[in-house]
């Protein structure tokens, strides 16, 4: 009885779909309303890595593993200085948090930075219907709890497509990436050869379209020297730093209105090696002539099988993404390198004249866990020669 009542006494939420659909649940984040994209991600681990990636800008998450929280937060494993999403869903969240390294529980995290989150409703269901209907526009909203004004406001929503999200996310100023390690040596096995992790190696410029942080450490850690500077950045900007190589990072959204983007890698191929990874890569995939499409519900999860073409190798690989790149306009001097298991969509393609190549997927998330470092080598290799 006791603890029926104590149920009770949370406060209410709700979650409306663009279709109709509301779900009732109890609110673990800040009282408050938002609204964005609903989609879902199949991770069994990792939330503190989501909630703080800006490629979920505009995108409210729903995890589809039953409990989450368990393990706390630990600031040592975020991917930003702060959570980017919309909002958050689960189906329970775990008020003990186990893990050594915890710092704060995810409930104290939610609320520190103003996430809007809600518990207690049937995300099977919810994600059952993603899957049928594809990914809706949403509402979540502890302060207006009228299913049709509701459902109104899930309608209103501006969701993804068109939108330029980078610039809510990215950096104002260049920096020069510098991380406190120790100092250690990456051995490359494949070549029996050692790499010093002294950060004294090739000069990386890497465009920020909401980098997650993991990726400039492996870059750094590996030997190179990483400048990051903000996606708005021109190709004489990008020159005027002395690249050996250019890292296009990932982001949010809808990659075809950075005109901005587009128009900068134009300019800076055959002029330095390219990798891309998840925006960049599709942003690549544009700059060359390509286009890309909104799929249904996309690929957001840390177990998706992806081939690797010239080996015909499997990779267990973690994706974010909500568009991918049309093979049916890809232009004669790309080709396909990877491809999804799944539904056979594109996650990777090679220029074929010069050094420039990316993946859709994140290697640096380490899903495999070491199944794809070796595009960091490869990369590494090209600034090299």
């Amino acid at each position: 009885m006791a603890q029926s009542s104590q149920l009770a006494a949370k406060p209410v939420a709700k979650l409306a779909l663009e279709d109709g659909t509301v779900y009732t649940g109890t609110s673990i984040g800040v009282d408050g309303e938002i609204d964005g994209e609903v989609c879902f991600n199949t991770s069994m681990t990792g939330y503190q890595e989501i909630l703080t990636d800006p490629s979920y800008r505009g995108q409210i998450v729903t995890m589809t593993y039953p409990q989450i929280g368990n393990y706390g937060i630990c600031e040592e494993d975020l991917e930003s200085e702060r959570p980017h999403l919309s909002g958050f869903v689960v189906r329970e969240h775990s008020r003990i948090k186990s893990n050594f390294r915890s710092e704060v529980s995810l409930g104290e995290f939610l609320k520190e930075w103003g996430v809007v989150a809600i518990e207690s409703i049937d995300t099977r269901a919810l994600v059952r219907r993603i899957r049928s209907q594809g990914a809706m526009r949403g509402v979540i909203s502890t302060t207006d709890l009228e299913d049709a004004s509701l459902v109104a406001k899930a309608k209103a929503s501006p969701g993804l497509v068109g939108r330029d999200l980078v610039r809510e996310v990215m950096p104002d100023m260049p920096c020069d990436w510098r991380e406190t390690v120790s100092r250690w040596t990456h051995l490359a096995k494949d070549e029996g050869r050692r790499i010093e992790a002294e950060g004294a190696g090739p000069h990386v410029v890497a465009l920020d379209f909401g980098m997650k942080w993991n990726i400039p450490r492996h870059l750094f850690d590996m030997g190179c020297q990483v400048t990051v500077l903000p996606g708005t950045s021109s190709a004489e900007d990008v020159l005027a730093q002395k690249p050996d190589g250019v890292f296009l990072s990932n982001g949010p959204g809808d990659p075809e209105p950075l005109d901005y983007a587009i128009d900068t890698i134009r300019g800076l191929l055959g002029k330095q090696p390219i990798f891309g990874i998840c925006l960049g890569h599709q942003l690549l995939s544009l700059a060359c002539g390509a286009k890309t499409f909104k799929m249904k519900f996309g690929h957001r999860g840390a177990n998706q099988p992806v081939q690797q073409l010239a080996t015909s190798k499997v990779e267990i690989t973690s994706q974010n993404h909500g568009f991918a790149v049309d093979e049916d306009t890809l232009p004669s001097e790309l080709e396909v390198s990877h491809r999804s298991l799944n539904d056979q969509t594109i996650e990777g393609v090679r220029h074929r004249e010069v050094d420039a190549f990316s993946v859709q997927y994140h290697p640096e998330a380490s899903a495999g866990p070491h199944d794809s470092h070796y595009l960091f080598r490869q990369f590494f290799e090209m600034m090299s020669r």
